[in-house]
């Protein structure tokens, strides 16, 4: 038989098709048909890009419908082949030049070769990151900072989240003044949804900067509703959380004005929609900046937060951005400009207790917001979840006890697989379950949280845990119960850091301490769109969570604050004050601690912990100037191209004197050292009395630190002098750790002004 007719019979066939069935597409014929497949959907699929482009010569667009239809003309209508037609979804005027639209890979490849295009970029979709904590931070009606603040009055706090409850209590304009007049914003609410204290609202999410196109900013997740009121909530009186932490409600600066710009959704927050709001409230006429969400570290001309942060800076904008919740291993932060205040998490002195007792008399305390008063006090059987080997069953997954005899008893479940800690008791309760201990993973340590759990549960540390589990291996018939406490003041440990809080060194810029600060984040109460309880009739919601995302809010207030206080401070001068001031002792006049009850190293705590009222007069700033943080940029290598990324002008770091990422004014000190010295200066400026400064250094170990000259004298207000500070190692000879900690104090008869070190050794 001819080559010819077997390949036309029968059998051969059949057999083609067996063999494909069998074995698959032959490899070359098969990764051809599915890469090409998979080029081809890449291709159209549409996705969202921002696009930056030159600026106009001489060119002044006096109309948005100008600059719109100058950004349309870079989308040729014939620019793919697929048949998606472009469309631009946010038009650029303060942060960047340039657009963000909606393109597949092809059209936007396409868009790169065009004349004028400067850069092309796929965005990225990052994600989201009270009663007690004023007076926590010393802040008292008619007294401190609030006082001299006049709560915040005239300020406007700009917060870009997941929008807002208009009709929340916190949001009352009760004994607000009318916006200033410098206020330009809108309101896409209901025109009696919005009032004096909520005088903006504007929605980003898949808008295309257009109201018509989308449903007002209202928060279906509750996080941008909490993170506003911390941020400046008015009073409310009779607060709580399922009846806990009950007290007078308000935000950091109660009388401040709030405009909000919903960037996140479920889906998370994308990029240009960040970018788009920050170009509105740039115009809209912001005093400050809140954002409690980010993404990893990446070079700060390819950070859209960065970028627009710089813009707003400016402008004479403060922007304050949470630290990110990866910690506790290092260099997990986000938000890392040095013209950025990075704010981490830490505790109050507030704790909701529920004590697991055991049978053999052992007892350990432990957190929940859900503190039921019938739940029994007799001891019943304690089961360990994981009993059955199964590591599923262990972390009380859903569906993993199903098979486990659980009814009626206490559960032991193991914190982590990415399981929500709310749907673990859910798992419990779903079995029958009497009740829930939560132990922490070895990450977590000492770090509990307060949560709504469905169930009678306590949250315990990982120390606690094992003791737990040693109790249960140790007898036949163990047993335990949980006593509910309620809401206990006064830790004398806090505050301390939470383990999920990011920590440095910067990846990006390792010469710029970060973060910055760290303020109350962790089991924060604040505003809440829905009720958390089978109560659908309150209308006075709150909830308790954690986070770097409530840390932030913090930290923007009490920035509203002093620019409230001193309205001619800049961004820098805020900054410089909150960190010169922050203490680095707790309640109990010790070192803060970590998540391991160790002292916290300094690229966990930054600066320390706020102080407002010692940030109002900090007696020396630290400023920085905008075109300092170009010769910043430049030391750190970055092209002129990218530089005007950040900057939106035209750069030539030939023609800049560029300096180290160390040499930047900055509050702190952040060196890598090897074997020769190194020098850096700094200038401080006077902002409070007259009189003259000695210095104090407490070295880090294995450096020699000199300070020169040795006293600063300042005869007046506004008056600067500069100061240099020569690092060495030190002739003891290697520490045997990667980094070291120390700080430069300046000392008069009234003020201490404290500038963190951090040493890494190379």
């Amino acid at each position: 038989m001819d080559e010819k007719k077997l390949s036309n019979s029968p059998i051969m066939v059949f057999f083609l098709a067996s063999l494909i069935l069998v074995l698959g597409v032959p490899r070359g014929l098969a990764d051809s048909k599915v890469s090409s497949a998979i080029l081809k959907r890449d291709q159209d699929a549409v996705s969202t890009y921002i696009v930056h482009v030159e600026k106009p010569m001489g060119r002044v667009f006096s109309e948005e419908e100008d600059l719109d239809s100058w950004y349309q003309s870079y989308l040729p209508v014939s620019l793919s082949s697929s048949g998606q037609q472009p469309t631009i979804v946010h038009s650029y005027r303060n942060v960047i030049t340039g657009f963000a639209a909606r393109l597949t890979a092809e059209q936007a490849e396409a868009l790169k070769s065009m004349k004028g295009v400067v850069y092309t970029k796929r965005e990225r979709i990052l994600s989201l990151h009270t009663t007690h904590s004023p007076a926590f931070l010393g802040l008292y009606q008619q007294l401190s900072l609030w006082k001299e603040a006049n709560l915040g009055k005239g300020v406007i706090i700009g917060v870009l989240d997941s929008g807002v409850d208009p009709n929340h209590p916190s949001f009352s304009d009760e004994g607000m003044p009318p916006p200033p007049v410098t206020w330009k914003g809108k309101c896409e609410f209901r025109a009696t949804e919005c009032n004096n204290k909520l005088i903006g609202a504007r929605n980003f999410v898949n808008s295309g900067g257009k109201a018509s196109a989308v449903p007002p900013p209202r928060d279906e997740e509750g996080h941008g509703t909490h993170t506003s009121s911390t941020a400046a909530g008015n009073f409310v009186p009779g607060a709580n959380a399922l009846g806990m932490a009950s007290g007078m409600a308000s935000g950091m600066a109660p009388l401040a004005h709030l405009a909000i710009y919903k960037v996140c959704s479920e889906e998370g927050c994308g990029e240009s929609d960040i970018l788009a709001a920050m170009d509105a409230a740039i115009a809209d006429g912001v005093d400050v900046l809140s954002l409690s969400l980010g993404g990893g570290s990446v070079p700060f001309f390819d950070d859209s937060i960065a970028i627009g942060a710089f813009a707003a800076m400016e402008k004479g904008i403060f922007v304050s951005c949470s630290a990110g919740n990866d910690g506790p291993l290092n260099s997990t932060l986000s938000n890392e400009a040095p013209w950025i205040l990075t704010v981490g998490a830490s505790s109050i002195d507030r704790t909701i207790k529920a004590t697991a007792r055991l049978g053999n008399a052992g007892t350990y305390d432990g957190e929940s917001l859900f503190q039921p008063k019938d739940f029994p006090s007799r001891l019943v059987p304690l089961v360990y979840a994981g009993a059955n080997g199964n590591s599923s069953s262990a972390l009380c997954a859903e569906g993993s006890l199903r098979n486990s005899n659980v009814r009626g008893k206490v559960v032991l479940c193991e914190r982590g697989g990415g399981i929500a800690r709310i749907a673990k008791g859910q798992e419990v309760k779903d079995a029958g379950g009497a009740a829930m201990i939560l132990m922490n993973d070895e990450l977590n340590a000492y770090s509990t949280l307060v949560d709504a759990h469905v169930l009678p549960a306590t949250h315990v540390s990982y120390a606690a845990g094992l003791k737990i589990k040693g109790y249960i291996n140790s007898t036949s018939t163990p047993t335990a119960t949980i006593a509910f406490k309620g809401t206990i003041i006064g830790d004398p440990s806090a505050p301390a850091v939470t383990s999920f809080s990011s920590r440095g060194p910067s990846i990006e810029s390792p010469g710029i301490l970060k973060p910055d600060i760290i303020g109350p984040g962790v089991s924060i109460l604040a505003a809440w769109p829905f009720p958390i309880e089978n109560d659908t009739k309150t209308t006075v919601t709150f909830n308790i969570i954690s986070g770097t995302s409530m840390s932030c809010p913090h930290l923007s207030g009490v920035a509203a604050l002093l620019k409230s206080a001193h309205p001619d401070w800049s961004p820098a001068a805020i900054k410089s004050a909150i960190m010169t001031t922050a203490n680095v002792f707790n309640l109990a006049k010790k070192p803060i601690i970590n998540e391991n009850l160790l002292p916290a190293d300094i690229f966990t705590i930054g600066a320390g912990h706020v102080n407002p009222a010692k940030a109002s007069d900090p007696g020396l700033i630290y400023d920085v100037s905008p075109v300092e943080y170009i010769a910043y940029l430049c030391g750190l290598g970055y092209s002129d191209k990218e530089i005007a990324f950040v900057t939106q002008k035209n750069v030539s770091c030939s023609s800049v004197r560029s300096i180290p990422e160390a040499q930047l004014n900055y509050p702190s000190f952040s060196i890598i050292l090897g074997s020769s010295p190194q020098n850096y200066t700094r200038t401080v400026t006077n902002v409070g009395s007259t009189g003259s400064y000695t210095y104090k250094v407490d070295a880090p170990d294995g450096v020699d630190v000199t300070v020169s000259p040795s006293m600063l004298k300042f005869s007046g207000t506004g008056q600067s002098a500069t100061y240099t500070v020569a690092f060495s190692r030190s002739s003891s000879g290697s520490t045997g750790k990667p980094f070291s900690q120390g700080s430069v104090t300046w000392v008069s008869d009234r003020y201490v002004v404290r500038s963190p070190i951090a040493v890494i050794f190379k």
